[in-house]
C-alpha cells in the first residue's frame, strides 16, 4: 500500500532535524520504503511517499522523530491523489 506521509515541523526543529537525520539517517524499520519527498521552500512541511505492507511500522518509524515534527499519514493511489493532498496541505 502506498500512503503520503505529512510531516509539519515543530518550531525551532530545523537544526536538530538536519543533525539527528546526517547522524543517524531516515532510521526507517525494514519494510516502510521511501519512494519519493518534496520539502517546501520554508522548511515547514515535508511530504513524503512511503510504501508498506504493515501500516503498524509507521509508529516504529514516528518515535524516532515524534519529537521535532507532527505527522499525518493518508492512503493513496495515485499521482494525482498525491497532488491534490499537497494543495490541500499547504
Amino acid at each position: 500500500m502506498l500512503y503520503m506521509v505529512i510531516e509539519r515541523f515543530k518550531e525551532g526543529a530545523e537544526q536538530e532535524i538536519y543533525r539527528r537525520f546526517r547522524e543517524k539517517g531516515r532510521m526507517m524499520p525494514a519494510g516502510l520504503e521511501y519512494v519519493s519527498s518534496w520539502i517546501d521552500m520554508d522548511f515547514k512541511i515535508c511530504w513524503q511517499l512511503m510504501q508498506t505492507e504493515d501500516f503498524g511500522l509507521f509508529d516504529k518509524w514516528i518515535a524516532n522523530w515524534g519529537d521535532l515534527m507532527d505527522f499525518e499519514i493518508v492512503p493513496v493511489r495515485t499521482s494525482a491523489e498525491v497532488s491534490e493532498l499537497m494543495k490541500q496541505k499547504l
